[in-house]
């Protein structure tokens, strides 16, 4: 007799003793991530680039209601948040359209331009990829909308199950590191990331955080979330080159002493993307919000420049909010 649903969702909710969890905390194994005081030191000492107020643009076209074969298309919304579309599956990676990404909506980071793609605009969503519980990747007024209005499967690492479910979502699939499930003709894999999680001063890495890679027939894909420069990267060669598509974040590295560990520079992300060679890599994880003390046009500027005149100019793409493209 097959388990039941509610078995298996307290059997999946269950944190293990792991490599990477230990005293009812997740961490990254061999690398320390800055702590409080550090922070504190940090926040005393911010000179935030220049971000302009308001960027007035139009949302882009409203995407197809889905691409059908091997075709891959991908929409970038902003920050974290893509659209793919491949065999006739639509997926949402870290989805936020709310105006801020805090515990509140009168305080804390504040969108500088509109989503790409209107909520109203979207397909049909079948799947949700979360990387962690920071504001700017779980945003839960966004994901209460997706789950009322799609319906979807949502995969996540580790400790955020329940919180989901209690959102309102039917379908919860919770994976550490390392662990895998099918889903329709796809496997979907959790992956080490290098960072740390957290939605108040008390609950610091209580729930895990990963990057994920979709498996398919006809090219894998890697959504790296929020990831510092890392040796998994050398392992994602081995285990899954060569990738058709990476979602790769460029944004959030100043002061670099302090954010090093946990969010990569544009160079580092060239180098990552050549390590375990994909064919298109994708800039995420810049231009909207305020999280760190680059300014608004650095990451891409930065970007650009590592690019200039080399192999890897053709393969990393630098979207436009909205901008929808069909991957080769």
């Amino acid at each position: 007799m097959s388990e039941s649903r509610d078995a298996l969702a307290e059997r999946i909710d269950a944190l293990p003793v792991a490599e990477h969890f230990r005293d009812g905390r997740f961490f990254n194994p061999g690398v320390k991530v800055h702590g409080f005081f550090d922070a504190l030191k940090w926040m005393r000492n911010r000179r935030i680039g220049p971000w302009r107020p308001w960027v007035d643009s139009k949302p882009g076209p409203k995407p197809p209601d889905q691409v059908d074969g091997s075709a891959l298309r991908v929409t970038w919304v902003n920050h974290s948040t893509v659209l793919l579309q491949t065999e006739g599956l639509n997926f949402l990676t870290d989805p936020v359209w709310s105006l801020r990404v805090s515990p509140v909506q009168f305080t804390g980071p504040q969108r500088h331009r509109a989503p790409g793609i209107r909520f109203e605009d979207l397909p049909p969503i079948h799947c949700i990829l979360i990387s962690h519980n920071h504001y700017d990747h779980f945003d839960v007024p966004t994901l209460k909308r997706l789950a009322a209005a799609h319906r979807p499967v949502v995969f996540c690492p580790l400790g955020l199950a329940k919180k989901l479910r209690r959102i309102g979502f039917g379908e919860v699939r919770e994976l550490d590191w390392g662990q895998a499930q099918s889903w329709w003709q796809m496997r979907i894999h959790c992956i080490p990331a290098q960072h740390f999680s957290a939605r108040t001063p008390f609950d610091r890495n209580r729930t895990l955080w990963c990057g994920w890679v979709v498996e398919a027939a006809h090219g894998n894909i890697y959504f790296a979330g929020d990831t510092g420069f890392s040796d998994v990267f050398a392992t994602l060669r081995e285990r899954f080159s060569p990738f058709r598509l990476a979602l790769l974040p460029i944004g959030a590295y100043e002061p670099e002493w302090f954010m090093g560990p946990i969010h990569m520079t544009p160079e580092q992300a060239v180098e990552a993307r050549a390590i375990f060679e994909a064919s298109t890599a994708i800039a995420i994880h810049f231009g909207t919000f305020v999280l760190a003390d680059d300014g608004e046009t650095d990451p891409p500027e930065r970007l650009r420049r590592a690019l200039q005149g080399g192999k890897d100019a053709e393969q990393f793409w630098l979207l436009e909010e909205g901008e929808g493209r069909l991957i080769p």
